[in-house]
């Protein structure tokens, strides 16, 4: 189950990576998708926490996004005409409202994850019961 989901966070940041970059060489796309599985590979422990940080993958791409349509539109030409920058504009609104949402979604996933994580960690080996502070009792 858990290297179906690999595969899918994979193909998911790979995807947010070549949408990023447009026309990026094969090599380069083969070679993110390459370093992202081994990434969430070596990082990831559940699935939970897999989607988080294939999430916060694309919350960071989806900010990086504009940043770099900006970059390129700038070494086009020296005063953008009004389309670009309406394509600016766009690319800002819609780059810092997805990040945004990409990357809280990708806390409240990292949260599931590391409850459930110290849920289990509390579990004693020896009984299997969760461990308590003992009761107190009055003195009498």
């Amino acid at each position: 189950m858990i290297l179906l989901n690999l595969f899918l966070c994979v193909i998911v940041t790979t995807v947010g990576f070549w949408i990023l970059w447009g026309a990026a060489w094969p090599l380069v796309i083969a070679g993110w998708a390459l370093a992202a599985g081994g990434f969430l590979w070596w990082r990831a422990r559940s699935v939970a926490e897999l989607w988080a940080w294939a999430t916060l993958g694309l919350g960071l791409e989806s900010f990086i996004w504009p940043i770099l349509l900006m970059t390129q539109l700038k070494r086009a030409s020296e005063p953008p005409s009004d389309e670009e920058l309406g394509t600016i504009l766009s690319a800002v609104v819609l780059g810092l409202f997805s990040s945004v949402f990409w990357i809280s979604f990708s806390y409240g996933l990292f949260k599931r994850a590391w409850k459930s994580t110290s849920d289990s960690v509390s579990m004693t080996a020896a009984d299997g019961k969760t461990s308590r502070p003992a009761k107190r009792t009055k003195a009498g």
